[in-house]
């Protein structure tokens, strides 16, 4: 008998991957890799001194873990660049306070949520 959700979650996956991502550069200090990743956004928030709420906003690049090759799971500290309209945004990868930088986004653990910070957009020459 085959596995009807798992092969309906595995056409999602390909649908995403072709129709739902962009290129961009996956960076952990001299390396770098191309990869393919969706867009989206994550929203965090903690309660601070005084019960006051602070609201973050998390870029999220959804990749599959096979892309990353040998640099293996997000490490805090990494970069993803998303290029476009001659610039170049640089994101670190990060969650706020004691939040994971990064989850598992499928059931089957193959495709990954990583959450990131906006460092800077550079015009590209």
């Amino acid at each position: 008998m085959s596995d009807l959700l798992g092969d309906g979650l595995a056409w999602l996956e390909r649908q995403r991957t072709a129709f739902l991502t962009k290129p961009v550069t996956y960076r952990r200090g001299p390396r770098e890799v191309a990869v393919r990743a969706t867009v989206g956004c994550t929203m965090f928030e903690a309660v601070i001194a005084g019960g006051v709420i602070e609201r973050v906003e998390s870029r999220d690049f959804l990749i599959a873990a096979a892309e990353l090759g040998d640099l293996g799971l997000p490490q805090r500290g990494d970069l993803v660049v998303e290029t476009g309209d001659g610039r170049a945004h640089h994101h670190e990868v990060l969650a706020p306070g004691r939040e994971p930088h990064w989850r598992w986004s499928d059931p089957h653990r193959r495709v990954l949520r990583i959450h990131t910070k906006h460092l800077r957009t550079e015009t590209i020459p």
